[in-house]
């Protein structure tokens, strides 16, 4: 992932902001005994996870998810894939693992979120839904020029989206965050349709950083910068996701990203084995393959 990359990440601030006032409320109504963790990378294409696949691996995806219990799906930002590919895809994983796919652009990018969008979502999710008890949460990414002067949009499309069905949201938009007034009524407008407050973790936006939970799940998406910060900055995630787990928290969904992805799973068997540590998860962790990588 390219969004936010800088030439000097040495230069930038990488403290993680403090919580909002309201997400500790939100958490604290949240809290059952159990607690869910998903981690993976965000694609399984040998191009891009150069040096992850051992040689002779016929099938990525049935190796992928032999290594990691979930996947960002990214693929299926670019076109609706029919319901054959998607049950393709649930027969070659093994049971427990998860996909959380990306809304296709066709709804977010270039209809953007306006009157007309619903048969696409229609369309996608009629596919989608195949993956039965293997979806995850779907996301919406908004360009980053989707402006709070289309909050009617959001509204009407938000209060449509299927209740049963679990969405989560990314606005790139500084605004959305910036004006207290529409970051509130944003907020609210998510929270009361329990819907997911995504977090975008990369070096040139950290306005995005707004460490507001609007349900009991985090979804973030971390996008290291191919620098030795890359450690430390997990090593705060740890931290943070420890204490949302002493406040409540039940769902903790983290996707690793790389400007150059070859790197994710390296990343990605670091962090694992950091909330095994800590939090006492018991998350598997890749095979010795991807000690054949060099981060840097």
């Amino acid at each position: 992932m390219q969004f936010g990359k800088v030439e000097y990440p040495e230069q930038i601030d990488f403290t993680l902001p403090e919580d909002h006032p309201d997400t500790s409320k939100v958490l604290n109504k949240a809290r059952t005994s159990d607690l869910s963790v998903y981690v993976g990378c965000a694609k399984w294409n040998r191009q891009d996870l150069k040096g992850f696949y051992p040689r002779g691996t016929k099938d990525e995806l049935e190796y992928y998810s032999r290594q990691f219990n979930s996947i960002e799906l990214n693929a299926t930002f670019y076109r609706i894939f029919g319901k054959d590919q998607f049950k393709k895809w649930y027969d070659k994983t093994p049971e427990g693992f998860r996909f959380f796919p990306k809304l296709v652009q066709n709804i977010s990018h270039f209809k953007r979120l306006n009157d007309d969008v619903q048969p696409y979502v229609d369309e996608y999710l009629s596919s989608a839904l195949h993956l039965k008890e293997k979806l995850g949460t779907i996301f919406l990414q908004m360009h980053g020029n989707f402006a709070p002067k289309n909050f009617d949009r959001v509204i009407k499309f938000i209060e449509k989206w299927p209740k049963e069905i679990k969405l989560a949201v990314e606005f790139r938009h500084t605004d959305w965050f910036n004006n207290e007034v529409i970051a509130k009524e944003l907020y609210n407008l998510l929270e009361e349709n329990n819907v997911t407050n995504s977090i975008t973790d990369t070096a040139g936006r950290r306005d995005l950083l707004h460490m507001r939970l609007t349900n009991d799940e985090a979804f973030i998406r971390y996008v290291g910068a191919n620098h030795e910060t890359d450690y430390s900055r997990l090593d705060d995630w740890i931290k943070r996701l420890k204490t949302w787990k002493d406040l409540g928290i039940n769902h903790i969904h983290f996707f690793v990203h790389q400007n150059v992805e070859k790197e994710s799973p390296l990343l990605s068997k670091y962090f694992i084995t950091k909330l095994n540590e800590q939090l006492n998860t018991e998350l598997s962790l890749p095979n010795h393959s991807t000690d054949n990588l060099e981060l840097f």
